[in-house]
């Protein structure tokens, strides 16, 4: 459904989230709103007051869709696992794929307290994600001085510890256990603990510390001095804890913070959640920025981090001003205080990430340009190679024949630069004829638009290849401009022309490397080429290229007989349900009548 025809028709006023798809059916843009209709034709009628990359969005626009939801909160979790799932060029692209650990605590009698990657929320309660794997070791460090829990794996039903299948272990005898598996500990004083543990890792430690006091005076009314003095080291280990976790006023209960900044590709998030005082997360990450950063898409970046951190009902502080969120969550912008002081915090930590991301770049980039240099000094070349294009030939049998161009600059590809060939004019299979069919083609067109050559051209192949492309650069009159060398796959042997013995590079070494990445990158580039131009070509039919028959209606046929050469074409009535029309199934009937005949 083009967008015109969508646009008159009706578009519910409700929760939900819309989807954009250019020419080819391909997804480039996912959203959510509170009322679908008004958000959709915004984009149709604000044109003026867009930015350019919402204006170049619009144009690519050919169909949409939407699908409805309950509330504003279930648009926002739908919206932001599809941008994940699907990844559109037009949305935000978040880099924090790699999964983060979690402390879990299992939901099964004498529960037990691991870390784990993988989220079971039927069979555990987790806490976390750690971004921090030395504060997460920290916490279980401290739940294992404090608490006895067991760390074996053995299922402590009450039919089999009544069996006595279990005996005491190791962290029995040496008090790291209170055998719950032979009915040493009760399965209440058990569980007390699991609940202290819970109340430590959810950062209530001054109501933990509490409980715990108040447990010690009534062992010290009965004289049990030494119950006592064990709930004592507890509070002081709780206590030691307590001043190294907290970071800010211990007033601040149950808020996150977002420190946010931006450049004209990235956007730099830092998180912080708080509770208590007590910071139990945070990150910062980078993410790349498809369109201007607005107020939907701090929204939908809150939404990825309550969603991450599991903080729902945790409230907002962030130093981008927000008219309003989902679920009565508030949403603070401070300008001075302690609520300010987080502020700043958590924007110097974004700020430090962006200059050591810059500079890891930076870094990157210099690394890069010495492989050049040494390049430039093994091959003894005329010009410091900063420009590089190499060659590659593709092909099945001598059918199909393709032929690829990467170029490369100061290391990294240029990818808007690449070509792609179909070879015309050599028949059979002929690598030397391709290369120079290629070569000609490429630097022929480079010499009629005035362009500038490349300082070195790599040829994917031996002596044979490399002579063939040479014997076109001759023919050109631009032989002696440029440097060209061969790479032979088998022991990565560096040819030059006119010279029968190559030079073998030092295995180790970053400048072949550097030439076995270019050489592989063009490698990739040509073999994608040739099989997407063998599979076009292999499910070519007799139904091509007729007015009316789509692609779509040729697989409906296919999925329904199994081949085109099995069609029932007497059988009009089927044909025209699979395809929905009486007109297609008449074009069907008389073209492969005619083909039989």
């Amino acid at each position: 459904m083009i967008v015109k025809d969508f646009l008159e028709k009706k578009i519910p006023k409700t929760p939900g989230i819309y989807k954009f798809y250019n020419i080819d059916n391909e997804l480039i843009y996912i959203g959510k709103s509170k009322n679908l209709n008004n958000r959709i034709r915004s984009y149709f009628t604000n044109i003026k007051n867009q930015s350019n990359k919402t204006s170049k969005m619009i144009k690519e626009i050919f169909n949409i869709s939407y699908t409805v939801s309950e509330t504003e909160h279930d648009a926002l979790l739908l919206e932001n696992n599809l941008i994940k799932q699907n990844k559109p060029k037009y949305n935000i692209l978040l880099r924090d794929d790699k999964s983060y650990p979690y402390i879990a605590i299992s939901k099964e009698r004498f529960p037990r307290v691991y870390t784990t990657r993988k989220i079971n929320l039927k069979k555990e309660k987790v806490f976390g994600p750690y971004t921090n794997i030395k504060s997460m070791r920290n916490v279980l460090e401290i739940i294992k001085k404090i608490y006895k829990i067991r760390t074996c794996n053995l299922k402590l039903t009450k039919e089999n510890v009544d069996k006595r299948l279990f005996k005491v272990c190791l962290d029995y005898h040496i008090g790291n256990c209170l055998g719950p598996c032979e009915e040493k500990q009760e399965e209440e004083n058990y569980n007390k603990d699991v609940k202290q543990i819970q109340d430590l890792l959810k950062g209530n430690h001054s109501k933990l510390i509490k409980n715990l006091e108040s447990t010690m005076r009534i062992y010290s009314k009965k004289l049990e001095f030494e119950k006592a003095q064990q709930i004592k080291e507890k509070i002081n280990l709780l206590k030691v804890y307590n001043n190294k976790s907290t970071v800010v006023n211990p007033k601040f209960k149950n808020i996150e913070v977002y420190g946010i900044i931006d450049d004209e590709k990235n956007v730099y998030v830092n998180y912080m959640k708080i509770n208590n005082g007590i910071m139990l997360g945070g990150e910062t990450i980078k993410l790349r920025k498809k369109i201007d950063l607005n107020e939907s898409l701090i929204k939908y970046l809150i939404f990825h981090f309550k969603n991450k951190y599991k903080t729902h009902d945790y409230n907002i502080v962030s130093n981008y001003k927000l008219n309003s969120f989902i679920n009565n969550i508030k949403v603070f912008c401070p300008k001075a205080g302690d609520k300010k002081k987080l502020i700043d915090l958590s924007l110097k930590n974004a700020l430090f990430y962006k200059e050591h991301y810059y500079n890891e770049k930076k870094e990157r980039k210099k690394k890069k340009y010495n492989h050049i240099i040494k390049l430039f000094e093994e091959l003894k070349l005329k010009r410091l190679p900063r420009i590089i294009e190499c060659f590659d030939i593709s092909n099945t049998q001598g059918k199909y024949k393709t032929a690829s161009m990467v170029k490369f600059k100061n290391g990294y590809p240029l990818k808007k630069d690449y070509r792609k060939y179909k070879i015309r004019n050599v028949d059979g299979i002929n690598d030397y004829k391709s290369i120079e069919e290629v070569v000609e083609r490429r630097y022929s067109r480079l010499i009629s638009e005035k362009k500038s050559m490349p300082d070195l051209i790599v040829i994917d192949g031996g002596k044979g290849q490399l002579s063939s492309a040479t014997k076109i650069l001759k023919k050109l009159k631009m032989y002696d401009r440029v440097n060209i060398i061969g790479i032979a796959k088998k022991l990565e042997e560096i040819y030059f022309p006119e010279d029968s013995f190559p030079i073998l590079i030092n295995k180790k070494s970053e400048s072949l490397k550097l030439l076995q990445a270019i050489r592989n990158e063009a490698h990739r580039f040509a073999i994608s080429y040739h099989k997407k131009l063998r599979n076009k070509m292999l499910t070519r039919s007799s139904l091509d290229n007729i007015k009316g028959i789509g692609d779509k209606s040729k697989f409906k046929l296919i999925k329904e007989f199994g081949s085109i050469q099995k069609i029932d074409i007497n059988n009009k009535i089927k044909l025209k349900k699979i395809l929905g029309s009486s007109t297609k199934a008449e074009i069907i009937q008389k073209l492969l009548k005619k083909n039989k005949d």
